[in-house]
Formats: structure tokens, sequence, C-alpha cells
């Protein structure tokens, strides 16, 4: 079956306007999808910004981005000035990994959140705590879930 570049480019629009809807940056949303979708294994920032109809400063913000979050790598390819942006083999749970120090900070301004308004039966309180006691329990189970993911990786 030939690929079918306007399907492609459907998937990669609906797919990062979905993630934007979730919370994710739109940019760099729409550059990982971009990525998700080549065949190639990575891009120039230049072919990102020509697929995607943005500019090169767009393009320069969401890699910084993405960078952070462990989701894509900057790779130098020899013999040219022109760096390539890749996925790791599993770029979901590389960013999942990395996410996992955010749970406690958040969890942790959240405890502080309960102290500054200083009644704990307020209902600020009560939904700062849940938030604090939600982002524990992912902390605490994040590792769980990631060994699961592993295994069953492993065995496809």
């Amino acid at each position: 079956m030939a690929r079918d570049d306007e399907a492609v480019t459907g998937f990669v629009e609906q797919s990062a306007a979905t993630l934007t809807n979730a919370g994710f940056p739109k940019m760099p949303a729409r550059v990982l999808m971009a990525l998700m979708a080549s065949e190639e294994g990575g891009l120039t920032a230049a072919a990102l910004a020509d697929q995607l109809g943005v500019s090169a400063a767009a393009i320069s913000g969401a890699v910084r981005y993405l960078q952070t979050t462990g989701i894509i790598r900057r790779v130098a390819q020899s013999g040219s000035r022109r760096d390539r942006y890749e996925l790791p083999d599993d770029p979901w749970y590389a960013a999942s990994v990395n996410q996992n120090p955010v749970y406690l900070l958040l969890a942790a301004l959240a405890d502080q959140g309960v102290r500054a308004i200083g009644d704990a039966a307020s209902a600020a309180s009560q939904r700062i705590d849940e938030m604090g006691r939600f982002y524990r329990f992912m902390n605490d189970r994040m590792p769980a879930l990631l060994e699961e993911w592993e295994r069953l990786r492993a065995q496809q």
C-alpha cells in the first residue's frame, strides 16, 4: 500500500491537536507527531519547518522543549552543519521516565499550598491536597507501569 501523504498530514495535525487539547504545547506537539510519521526516523529543523509550514524559530523552540522532556534527541550529521532531530526507540517511555521527578515536585508544592491557605478543611486546601495525593500516587505507581510496559514491549 502506498503512503498517502495527505492522510499522514491529517494524522500529524489531528494527533497534535489532541495532544494540545490535553495540555501539551502546540508546536512541540506538531513537531513530535511529524517525527513520529517520518519514514527517515528523523528530520532536520529545515525539513520540519518546511513540512509544517512554520518558521525556523518556531521549530527551534519546539525541539528545545522536546529535548528537555527527553522525547527527542539532537544528532549531529557528519559533514553538515545541520543537526537532525530523532526519536529514541520508545519516546513515550523516555518521556514518562523523565516526568517522574515532576510528580514529587508537584506534590511538595501542593503541601506548600495547603500550608499557605492555613485551613486544611477549606475547599481550596482539599483540592490542593487531592492534587498532592494524586502526584504521590503517580510517583509510586509509575515505576511498576514502566516495568510492565518494558515486559510487554519485549514480547512483541
